[in-house]
């Protein structure tokens, strides 16, 4: 019985040579962003406020980019897996399209309306003067962090064709790069150590954006430095040229994807100032709660990450259908258990990592419960995780718009928004039933498993 869910060696050392470099990656960048959380936190409760609002904005921008390069990875990881390289080097240039677009939209949204954007997140009882300090932190944060949405964008485009063609380690060098140099300005930057000026929240932001300029040189440095591994990168700026037929394809299935990715992440937005709503004590303990969660929840969304390429690759080559069932099963497994791992781990340090920041005492409590929740949660999360990446990879996108971002929209969204400015619910009941409704989607999910519409090879289309 339970050995249809666990494989052998030779499974786990394919899987793992995927998802340990994207582990690692992931791991130093939540680490150094835990670190990078914590410095601000020092400055004080405030700034923490302001920083963790834009940050939160910075989200939705960053998901967008994720949603658009993925579109396009659909295609990618079957091109590669049937090994059309002329096929990479077209979706390798409608990735650099889209992002430069992306890029340039995020920078006159947030220029325009940052401020407003910030305010929603500021209308929660508490000091006036309160509000108005973090509004100023928050918004000198942004400003600089503007600076880093073009190589953020470009650094993805690399990196996610990279891992799509089977090479996680570079990506996982360029971002153990960057968070070494930002971990380093940061100390320099915000305390002001070294002779240099004590700069607090501009200087986390400073710090941010050179270590992302710093990412794209090594990973962008190193694709091109080694073109003979990447062949698809030959030409690949000769002209921005893409077969109509498959920019059709990649549109009708690619763009769900970023629809979605907006979708959801706005979503999450909303959800956030809705929580914002029950006091201005929620924004310093949601974001100490969320890094405490970002840190819990790398191994599983790595192993979403490697599902989706290792599932779109066996589709590419066309294995046969008890395969990729098969390996899929174990893989939603594998990630099971690594949710449910970390999310004792998080239980465990709920009472203790909150006093690291330097904030009340009521701050604290109120953030080792949302942690707790959090972490109650995790495994769940995980199968969804997993879930998602399995029906992405075959192309399905529709599928998964419906059952992420439109359930987000149709669900905990219109739930938080009348439980919060309705029912007068405070922040602890009101967390646990937002997070508790998402037990729904994974019903739904295993129910689409089922089905296997999502088993079938694109890139003959």
């Amino acid at each position: 019985m339970f050995k249809r869910y666990i494989g052998d060696r030779a499974f786990y050392r394919r899987i793992f040579s995927i998802a340990v470099p994207i582990i690692i990656q992931n791991g130093i960048t939540n680490f150094v962003s835990l670190l990078d959380n914590i410095m601000v936190g020092q400055v004080g409760t405030i700034p923490m406020s302001g920083v963790s609002i834009v940050n939160g904005l910075l989200f939705v921008f960053n998901l967008c980019i994720f949603g658009a390069t993925s579109g396009a990875g659909i295609f990618t990881a079957q091109f590669y897996g049937s090994r059309d390289q002329e096929g990479v080097r077209f979706t390798f240039r409608f990735k650099i399209l889209i992002c430069l677009l992306l890029a340039a939209l995020g920078c006159g949204l947030f220029l325009g309306f940052g401020q407003e954007l910030i305010g929603l997140y500021l209308t929660g009882e508490g000091d006036p003067a309160s509000a108005a300090g973090a509004m100023d932190y928050g918004l000198q944060y942004l400003h600089v962090m503007l600076w880093g949405l073009l190589p953020f964008a470009l650094t993805n485009v690399y990196s996610s064709t990279l891992r799509e063609t089977g090479q996680t380690v570079v990506p996982m060098v360029g971002g153990i790069a960057a968070v070494l140099v930002n971990l380093s300005l940061n100390y320099v930057l915000i305390f002001g150590h070294f002779g240099a000026p004590a700069l607090g929240v501009v200087g986390a932001a400073v710090a941010t954006v050179i270590s992302r300029y710093v990412e794209l040189l090594v990973v962008a440095g190193w694709t091109h430095a080694h073109s003979h591994q990447n062949p698809y990168l030959i030409g690949a700026y000769r002209s921005m040229r893409i077969p109509g037929r498959l920019l059709s394809a990649i549109i009708r299935k690619g763009m769900p994807l970023l629809v979605n990715e907006f979708l959801w992440a706005t979503g999450t937005a909303f959800l956030n100032q809705c929580y914002s709503t029950c006091g201005l004590d929620v924004v310093p303990a949601m974001n100490i709660s969320s890094t405490m969660f970002n840190l819990g929840s790398v191994v599983y969304l790595s192993m979403g990450n490697a599902v989706g390429i290792l599932m779109g690759q066996l589709l590419g080559a066309s294995v046969p259908e008890t395969e990729v069932r098969d390996t899929n099963r174990k893989l939603i497994t594998l990630s099971v258990l690594s949710g449910l791992t970390f999310g004792i781990l998080m239980i465990l340090v709920s009472g203790i990592f909150p006093r690291i920041y330097n904030t009340t005492e009521e701050i604290r409590h109120l953030a080792a419960i949302l942690i707790t929740i959090s972490a109650v949660m995790m495994p769940f999360h995980s199968y969804i995780n997993a879930t998602y990446f399995t029906l992405r990879s075959g192309g399905q996108t529709m599928v998964t718009f419906l059952f992420d971002s439109c359930f987000m929209w149709l669900c905990p969204v219109p739930l938080a928004f009348v439980l919060s400015r309705f029912a007068g619910l405070s922040i602890i009941p009101l967390y646990i039933i937002c997070q508790g409704v998402d037990l729904i989607k994974c019903a739904i999910g295993a129910g689409m498993l089922r089905q296997g519409k999502w088993i079938q090879n694109m890139t003959g289309q």
